[in-house]
């Protein structure tokens, strides 16, 4: 099966929307649009569930900024294992997460 490059689009725009409305559901602190975008970044990698039930958003919703941002380093295993592309992924959402504080 293939796809266009505007309807590949299209299903990513979906997906970044359902992630961002999680995001709005699942935190009460105050984001500004780096932090949203850190958080849509590795929700849309772990899922819904998984920022729910995490220590991260813990943290971020008792206003403990920097203590969620120390977060994003847990999220790098696949199959238990340490998967290196996870920890440049996390390492760059952590990053542009901080550069919002």
């Amino acid at each position: 099966m293939s796809i266009t490059s505007g309807r590949a689009e299209e299903l990513l725009r979906a997906d970044l929307e359902r992630f961002e409305a999680a995001i709005g559901r699942l935190v009460t602190a105050r984001l500004c649009q780096h932090q949203l975008d850190a958080l849509v970044s590795l929700t849309y990698n772990i899922g819904e569930g998984a920022l729910r039930d995490s220590t991260l958003l813990r943290k971020l919703n008792a206003g403990d900024y920097a203590g969620a941002a120390l977060q994003f380093d847990r999220w790098i295993h696949a199959g238990g294992k340490i998967m290196p592309g996870l920890v440049k992924r996390r390492a760059a959402e952590r990053a542009m997460f901080e550069d919002a504080q």
